[in-house]
């Protein structure tokens, strides 16, 4: 398959620098596909508690995001885009062992912002995606 074909391609373009992170500069939708748009997810787990520590939230949070996803049968190629919300340090060396598991180094487009405060005093990290399928 041809990247015409494809639904979604990523791709850093030169000149622009090589991304400092784990992440895509460029994210391509082909006008064929369907856009996913949803809500933020947190660190919840199946107990439906919001564990103290930051890693286990992001562990949560990604599962919780590929859940998500596989509803709407899709899987994380389909990610588009990646908006990610911190209130404390995230320990990239942790984060990215996850993300890369996640997404097989098939990078989307990825914005990280820390912020004061989440919608719960005990969130750390909410993490909210796009998806084109």
């Amino acid at each position: 398959m041809n990247n015409k074909e494809k639904l979604v391609v990523r791709y850093n373009p030169e000149p622009v620098p090589k991304p400092v992170g784990h992440y895509s500069h460029v994210t391509r939708v082909s006008k064929d596909a369907d856009l996913f748009v949803f809500s933020g997810q947190i660190g919840i787990d199946s107990n439906e508690e919001i564990p103290s520590d930051m890693n286990e939230q992001v562990k949560n949070t990604i599962k919780n995001i590929d859940t998500i996803l596989k509803t709407q049968n899709l899987n994380s190629s389909n990610i588009i885009k990646v908006n990610i919300l911190a209130t404390e340090e995230i320990d990239w060396v942790y984060f990215d062992s996850i993300w890369d598991d996640f997404f097989q180094k098939d990078y989307p487009s990825m914005t990280v912002s820390y912020v004061s405060a989440l919608g719960w005093t005990s969130l750390k990290i909410e993490i909210e995606v796009w998806a084109a399928g």
